[in-house]
């Protein structure tokens, strides 16, 4: 086999301009003829040989909490990372964060998942610089919610617990009593329900069809989809609603987004119990359902993937109002552990975090 430069490749690999991409190396290698054809060396292993020393993942919503965990895990571990996330300035600090911790190959791209457009510039740029994908990891999200703390009970809060006078520190305290307070607090609309589906159940569907060309261009693909312990059909009252979302055979792309469709309406004319779906923090329970299901339908539409989906436990993040028990560690640890399946890994299931888990 002839010997390939590899910091040289390296190099041309990551350069900004692109003149240097992985076709220019592969003219490079094919230029070693003489070498080759004393190997038997082909264009193809040279390919296969390149496919297998770069690896690079794409991670939505990675400016801040899991998602970022996850860029610099990933990064620990050779793959070259697009961060992406949809403010540019938090996106370029954490890139800058990371590289000034040590980590030299990650790169910002800009991505607004409930944008089409953006996810587009997003393929474009995966396409021409990398000219293929092996790792997604669908980590946007929404908890569709938001917090209406009554002014009284924050009063009083605050002279029980006069030494903290951050109020989102504050209301990160193990306690019954403002566990009971953050739960009185939670209010759901549905322009909110409407948001959390579009984000965490349709961007997620967006992007990864937006990618899967490039996906399929990679020896060891792998598509991670963030769910959550509440997306378990435990959670959805109506008995012929799980067995729609758990028919994973039968169920398709098109039927699961009726689903979601009649979800959203039902939401709308305030007929959810009736009908039987759930109504506390009911949009973030149905999307992330709804997320599940779509891995069982992808992972048996393309067995050559791997596809997976991860409730990567109860995390301490903006999108808990900061409770768990769980740190970004050890919360990023399911998700990078799915980006990096071996070939023989299993495809098609929902983990709570490291173990197979029960849809």
């Amino acid at each position: 086999m002839f010997t390939l430069n590899i910091p040289d490749i390296w190099k041309a690999w990551t350069h900004p301009d692109k003149d240097l991409s992985i076709s220019y190396l592969l003219f490079k290698a094919a230029s070693l003829t003489q070498t080759m054809e004393e190997t038997n060396s082909t264009v193809a292993e040279t390919r296969q040989v390149l496919s297998s020393i770069f690896r690079c993942a794409v991670v939505t919503g990675a400016n801040k909490g899991i998602g970022l965990e996850i860029c610099r895990q990933l990064a620990s571990n050779g793959i070259t990372v697009v961060l992406t996330a949809r403010d540019e300035n938090n996106g370029t600090r954490a890139v800058k964060a990371l590289k000034e911790s040590g980590l030299t190959d990650v790169i910002f791209h800009q991505l607004d998942v409930n944008d089409a457009t953006s996810v587009a510039s997003l393929a474009d740029f995966i396409k021409t610089r990398f000219q293929k994908l092996d790792i997604l990891v669908n980590n946007a999200g929404d908890n569709g919610v938001t917090l209406e703390i009554n002014e009284e009970a924050m009063k009083d809060l605050h002279s029980r617990y006069g030494e903290e006078k951050d109020e989102s520190k504050l209301l990160e305290q193990e306690t019954d009593e403002i566990a009971k307070l953050m739960a009185e607090a939670v209010k759901e609309n549905y322009e909110r329900a409407k948001q959390c589906m579009e984000t965490n159940y349709y961007a997620t569907k967006r992007v990864t069809e937006a990618l899967l060309p490039l996906l399929q261009l990679s020896n060891s693909a792998r598509i991670v989809n963030m769910a959550s312990v509440y997306g378990e059909l435990q959670f959805i009252p109506g008995e012929m609603i799980k067995k729609e979302l758990n028919e994973v055979h039968c169920l398709t792309n098109e039927k699961l987004d009726e689903l979601m469709q009649k979800y959203l309406i039902d939401f709308k004319e305030g007929t959810l119990k009736t009908n039987g779906w759930p109504v506390l923090v009911s949009a973030y329970k149905v999307s992330k359902a709804a997320v599940i299901a779509y891995t069982r339908i992808l992972a048996r539409k393309f067995p050559t993937l791997h596809v997976n989906a991860v409730h990567p436990g109860l995390v301490k993040t903006d999108l808990s109002f900061h409770r768990g028990n769980l740190t970004l560690e050890e919360g990023a640890r399911a998700p990078v552990m799915l980006a990096l399946l071996p070939s023989d890994g299993p495809s098609g299931f929902y983990f709570d975090q490291m173990e197979i888990s029960t849809f």
